[in-house]
């Protein structure tokens, strides 16, 4: 299993598209840095949705697997950056979640936290490789 996405730059502008069938994004820098125009998400915060909309999913899916209803659902990422080249050090998911029958999201909560791809992917880490096209 695999999955691909795609990115390309945003003419007159420092900023990428990116896009995976019909959904699309804008990544951009912080207006003033490196070119950056603030159109879109940085790479931080890119990865910080990643892990929290990783782990809605996962926890939408435990939910479902036992026929729990989800009230309310809220998750906030804080990604905590520094070294040199810049690198996410610590993330942090504060999570808040009710069932519409009101009873305890604690195993929802923890079922989420044992099978969140992508908060699994970053602690086991991920070989890397970058191939080049030239022109």
């Amino acid at each position: 299993m695999e999955t691909t996405v795609e990115l390309r730059n945003v003419p007159g502008t420092g900023a990428a598209m990116g896009w995976a069938g019909g959904h699309t994004v804008v990544i951009d820098r912080h207006e003033g840095k490196a070119g950056g125009s603030g159109l879109g998400f940085s790479g931080a915060q890119m990865l910080a949705l990643a892990m929290g909309g990783c782990f809605c999913n996962s926890l939408r899916f435990a939910a479902e697997s036992l026929g729990i209803e989800v009230d309310t659902l809220e998750v906030t990422v804080t990604v905590k950056l520094g070294g040199e080249p810049l690198v996410t050090q610590e993330a942090h998911l504060s999570v808040h979640c009710t069932r519409k029958d009101g009873g305890d999201t604690a195993e929802l909560v923890a079922r989420a936290e044992q099978t969140c791809m992508v908060a699994n992917t970053l602690q086991r880490g991920v070989k890397v490789t970058v191939g080049h096209r030239a022109a």
